[in-house]
């Protein structure tokens, strides 16, 4: 394995991870943990492709806490969860990020549903759950797109059925079934994908939050948006829940 500790000195990244799980020490309900290990990134800045790794190129466990896109953001937000201590932290986002812990480029889990696959992560779908009746079923090839090439040369094409709740559907009822912490995509309807964004839920008394990486020009960092707001011309909603 090639550990690269992008961006921040291995020192300094031991010291913050320390202080974060001194804050949330006494925090023992996952949703709860994820929320307020989550809310040490706010602000945090949006970094496009900061994993090193493909098809030709050997895979590097890169390790930050200074920038994320979407899915890093929950990588290590996870990873963060399941940590007992500084030391073990590389091991936890090793764990998260890669089937078996196996650092390669195949290995590597590459969509969202992957977390729920097989039980892997002690993570399962609720989606159905939450959507009380609402929540709709469709078969998916990922990784291959309308036209038969790949999003994602090098890996293969997995057969997968997508739960998803039409975010048309994503009512008041629908909110109150959510929990703070669970884990979210943005359902996609494109050939190959599962979905195209993903972030946690935060409750603030009769709000609830998406909180998440946004790549968008004028925000650029890690922030809470009213999940609802969020949700107006996106197609549908993918809730996934830590086993506690």
């Amino acid at each position: 394995m090639v550990c690269s500790v992008w961006a921040d000195e291995q020192d300094l990244l031991d010291q913050r991870i320390k202080l974060i799980l001194s804050s949330v020490q006494s925090i023992t309900d996952p949703g709860d943990r994820i929320v307020a290990l989550s809310s040490q990134f706010l602000d945090t800045p949006y970094v496009a492709n900061t994993l090193h790794g493909g098809p030709h190129e050997t895979e590097q466990l890169v390790i930050t806490l200074r920038g994320f896109d979407c899915f890093t953001l929950l990588d290590v937000v996870e990873a963060l969860r399941r940590t007992t201590s500084a030391e073990d932290f590389t091991d936890q986002l090793q764990t998260v990020r890669y089937r078996n812990g196996v650092v390669t480029y195949a290995e590597r889990r590459h969509f969202f549903s992957d977390w729920v696959a097989n039980d892997a992560n002690g993570i399962v779908d609720v989606t159905s759950q939450v959507g009380q009746g609402s929540a709709l079923t469709v078969d998916k090839q990922l990784n291959r797109k309308s036209d038969g090439t790949l999003w994602l040369p090098g890996i293969a094409v997995i057969p997968r059925k997508i739960t998803y709740i039409p975010a048309s559907k994503v009512d008041g009822t629908i909110l109150q079934a959510l929990r703070s912490g669970d884990y979210i995509g943005i359902y996609s309807e494109h050939a190959g994908l599962d979905v195209s964004h993903t972030g946690l839920i935060v409750t603030k008394g009769s709000n609830v939050m998406l909180r998440h990486a946004s790549s968008r020009s004028n925000v650029n960092r890690v922030l809470d948006e009213d999940l609802l707001d969020y949700l107006r011309n996106k197609p549908g909603l993918v809730v996934y829940r830590v086993i506690p």
